[in-house]
């Protein structure tokens, strides 16, 4: 299953979202409001919670500066991934667009689709007002 957010501009560099998005900490800013957990378990891992969902461990997989960054799952029974994608627009301006790739049979991905869309939508529309 690949789904793709909106693609949002961002009045920074690409340097500065990568860098925002390479502190794990700074995810907690762009969580939506119905998260009930959220904890920082090392400089690349945090763990985090929505109401209603089991707690979900994402550990950082992969940068390439400035341009791409991909959380994965950590441990779990689900493998899937994270990817943040940054694209230079001009000096100080990018566009950002998260990407979720993961292999789920196709009941799980019909009961996920929905959530997890409006999840990634809500990261991304968020890095605007948090960096």
């Amino acid at each position: 299953m690949n789904l793709e957010s909106p693609k949002i501009s961002v009045k920074k560099s690409p340097e500065d979202v990568f860098n925002f998005l390479s502190e794990i900490k700074n995810f907690e800013s762009l969580m939506p409001e119905n998260i009930s957990k959220f904890e920082v378990l090392s400089e690349d891992t945090f763990l985090f919670a929505l109401k209603g969902m089991p707690e979900i461990i994402l550990k950082k997989k992969e940068s390439l500066p400035p341009n791409k960054i991909v959380l994965g799952a950590a441990g779990g029974k689900i493998d899937f991934s994270l990817i943040g994608n940054i694209t230079k627009k001009e000096d100080n301006s990018s566009d950002v667009q998260l990407e979720f790739t993961g292999d789920f049979n196709p009941m799980m991905a019909m009961m996920i689709k929905g959530p997890i869309s409006k999840f990634i939508e809500t990261l991304v529309t968020s890095i605007p007002k948090a960096i």
